[in-house]
């Protein structure tokens, strides 16, 4: 068996992935058991709270998100049938769809934002200074400009 030797940074990075999926894994199902909702039905609601008037298209919220239209319009579509957002057809243009966080959404965020902070709370062992979180943020940000570089670079022949 081979065992790839990484550099420093690449096992650093992949060390942040893995925190990140034990992490969202724990949000998800503190969520799900208190609210009855997931981790990323609440990034969909915490980001539709975030817009102008809590209202916002479905490209607007892939963007925010990082799913896709579609996956937006999936997600949606139960928590329309729950009563946490209202859909409506756009008033310039009938293919565009809004969604608006309801009063009831509004509140389960607020609700589940408590759960989210209760929980990263209690997994924190170590605060992350301003300048920790800043590189953090500096990594992530990278990250879509790193992916079309890496896209755009030819690849060697094989063989």
């Amino acid at each position: 068996m081979v065992c790839m030797q990484y550099t420093s940074s690449t096992r650093q990075t992949l060390h942040v992935l893995e925190v990140a999926r034990a992490t969202e894994r724990r949000l998800d199902r503190a969520l799900s058991g208190i609210r009855g909702i997931s981790f990323s039905e609440y990034r969909l609601l915490s980001a539709l709270r975030d817009t102008p008037a809590a209202t916002a298209s479905r490209v607007e919220l892939a963007d925010q998100t990082g799913l896709t239209p579609s996956a937006i319009t999936r997600a949606l579509k139960p928590l329309e049938k729950l009563g946490y957002v209202t859909t409506a057809r756009g008033e310039r243009d009938a293919r565009e769809v809004r969604s608006t966080l309801t009063e009831h959404g509004q509140v389960l965020v607020t609700d589940a934002d408590a759960v989210i902070d209760n929980v990263v709370s209690s997994i924190t062992t170590f605060r992350i200074d301003d300048a920790a979180a800043g590189g953090l943020r500096d990594i992530v940000a990278a990250l879509p400009a790193a992916a079309a570089d890496e896209a755009s670079t030819p690849k060697p022949p094989e063989g």
